[in-house]
């Protein structure tokens, strides 16, 4: 696997708080190293009803950006963002949320934006296209979302 990526992003990466949400294990652990590579602190959950409730039992500000997996057991990616984007605290409703999936048809990609996703990368993930949504959903949420 190629560094460069890492290196072009690291500055701008680094320190932002990621809560991922995934089932598979192996997947887990390898964006989870990805990230880190960049400085990127990462919270995991296995699936969507344990996104939603750390989401909801966390402090506002805690995580700047969720990566959901859409098909999880217990609660599916696309139920976990509906649910987040409708808590109490706008700050917490309003984490950028990006679809990280193998549901790559135009459909799938269309139902995210519906359910609240502000993204859509399908897997294998593209590393570089991973950094730059992080990096763009993050400074688009702070110019745009947590301040109105």
């Amino acid at each position: 696997m190629k560094k460069e990526p890492q290196k072009k992003y690291s500055k701008e990466l680094l320190g932002i708080n990621v809560l991922l949400a995934e089932d598979n294990e192996l997947n887990r652990e390898i964006v989870c190293e990805l990230l880190d590579e960049v400085g990127i602190s990462v919270d995991t959950a296995e699936n969507g009803k344990t996104a939603v409730d750390k989401v909801e039992n966390s402090d506002a500000g805690t995580y700047d950006i969720i990566l959901m997996d859409i098909q999880m057991p217990v609660m599916d990616g696309y139920e976990a963002t509906s649910r987040i984007r409708k808590l109490k605290d706008p700050e917490k409703s309003r984490i950028p949320i990006v679809a990280m999936t193998a549901n790559a048809f135009e459909e799938d990609r269309r139902h995210a934006f519906e359910v609240g996703m502000n993204a859509h990368i399908a897997k294998p993930v593209d590393i570089s296209l991973l950094f730059e949504v992080i990096r763009d959903q993050c400074l688009k949420s702070h110019k745009t979302g947590n301040d109105s």
